[in-house]
């Protein structure tokens, strides 16, 4: 491991892909550190990992979240809007193969 002044951390994972690591420090509810400890015993993983995991699976829910709601306001659009709606033909791959049909 390598330490750096602005105590970032160089960690390998067992892929050999360099990953940064910044330090932080969080407060956890006794009953929220008993718990996440206990799951990292289980897994024989450590406890930064297992935060890490459920940190990346919140932020990856929450961005397929926030491009649901895009989509969703676009929708409106797509389906109103005249310059947009000449493209529903292309909606299904059957133009793809019109040629063929023929």
């Amino acid at each position: 491991m390598k330490v750096s002044n602005n105590s970032v951390y160089i960690n390998y994972t067992l892929e050999r892909c360099a990953m940064e690591l910044q330090r932080t420090q969080i407060l956890l509810e006794k009953t929220q550190h008993q718990m996440l400890t206990l799951i990292a015993e289980e897994e024989n993983r450590s406890l930064s990992d297992i935060v890490r995991e459920m940190i990346e699976r919140e932020l990856r829910y929450r961005q397929r979240r926030q491009m649901l709601l895009a989509a969703r306001e676009l929708q409106a659009e797509y389906t109103t809007n005249p310059e947009l709606t000449e493209f529903t033909a292309l909606d299904a791959d059957d133009f793809l193969f019109e040629d063929d049909a023929s």
